[in-house]
């Protein structure tokens, strides 16, 4: 039998998965935000997304709650939102004032490349984390953003498409 792999290890390995980066948002008193790089469609009939939250954050007990979160894909000048909303022990959202109510009071985040409203459809406990299975009820992009990526510990964006 082979033993798994120990969490240092895992986490080293998973630092050259390059991800775009994400905050998930969701209505609070106060609100819930968090910068998550566990981001990813599911399913396209129905449409799902997913993201991963750690059941030991600060935000899990808003987002175990929430019935819709707001996640924004960030564009590649906006790594100080994605470091804002990384950051533990402080209050988020008046750190980053830039941010709006949405439908259902969700806080909708301003300028990212793309964010969907979504209704949350279900809570998969994994390990120390859940899995939050989503269903995006609307949202909007900007053709001309670029996302901002995540890989080994540092942001990155995708180099400019050449001219068609």
């Amino acid at each position: 039998m082979v033993a798994s792999l120990g969490p240092d290890s895992f986490r080293t390995l998973l630092r050259r998965h390059a991800a775009t980066v994400t905050v998930v948002t969701a209505p609070g008193t106060p609100p819930a935000g968090f910068t998550a790089t566990s981001f990813t469609s599911v399913s396209l009939r129905p449409p799902l997304v997913s993201f991963c939250l750690d059941r030991a954050s600060s935000s899990w007990p808003t987002l175990a709650r929430a019935s819709h979160v707001g996640v924004h894909l960030l564009g590649e000048g906006q790594q100080d939102v994605a470091r804002t909303f990384a950051t533990s022990g402080i209050d988020r959202f008046t750190a980053y004032a830039d941010w709006r109510l949405g439908p259902f009071g969700v806080p909708l985040l301003a300028a990212p490349v793309a964010w969907l409203l979504c209704r949350v459809t279900e809570r998969v406990t994994a390990g120390d984390h859940a899995i939050v299975l989503a269903e995006p009820v609307d949202g909007e992009h900007d053709e001309s953003g670029r996302p901002l990526l995540y890989h080994m510990g540092a942001y990155g964006s995708v180099a400019a498409r050449a001219a068609a």
